[in-house]
């Protein structure tokens, strides 16, 4: 009887640690609408769908981040606009993300970690006035001289509140780990 509890263990430890997940990256995606006082810079909010991307990648390999890039980048294209798509940016960003994170180059502190998102919110937000190049009938000048607004503004306020992310997320993945490999 006891063999049987600790075949179960690992099945329910596995499944509330996928609904952790999808409850996390759920959250993020219903907070980037909210514009609560003080979260807001030149009109651009923080970008918590990237700041899950980024602490999801962190824990994974190359392939791991790149799916949760894409399923990010699907969540958010569904609350807004489809074109320019967010799919290519947030998958590219768990793509590097799991990379540098195979050759175990990012220290997992809080600091590395905003300064993580800064770099990938700036670089997701040139992919996105990359594709609105191509796609927009917007002048080409109207959409690269509010590119360094948007890109700074988008950069300054995730890595500002990525912790709010990044810790619980961690503690968890960090304490399943630790049981999963206990059993």
């Amino acid at each position: 009887m006891v063999r049987t509890r600790q075949k179960k263990a690992p099945l329910t430890l596995n499944l509330l640690n996928g609904l952790v997940t999808v409850a996390s990256v759920t959250l993020c995606a219903l907070a980037l609408p909210l514009q609560l006082p003080g979260m807001d810079l030149a009109g651009v909010g923080p970008h918590w769908l990237l700041a899950w991307v980024v602490t999801w990648s962190i824990k994974r390999d190359m392939l791991q981040g790149l799916f949760g890039g894409i399923a990010a980048g699907f969540l958010q294209d569904s609350l807004t606009a489809s074109q320019p798509t967010h799919v290519i940016g947030l998958a590219l960003v768990g793509l590097i993300i799991g990379r540098i994170n195979k050759k175990r180059l990012i220290a997992e502190e809080f600091v590395s970690v905003a300064l993580i998102v800064f770099g990938m919110a700036a670089f997701v937000e040139v992919i996105l006035a990359l594709q609105w190049s191509w796609v927009s009938d917007r002048p080409l000048l109207a959409i690269w001289e509010r590119l360094p607004q948007t890109a700074l503004s988008s950069a300054i306020l995730s890595s500002l509140w990525t912790p709010v992310v990044y810790y619980p997320l961690n503690l968890w993945w960090d304490r399943v780990q630790a049981l999963s490999k206990s059993d």
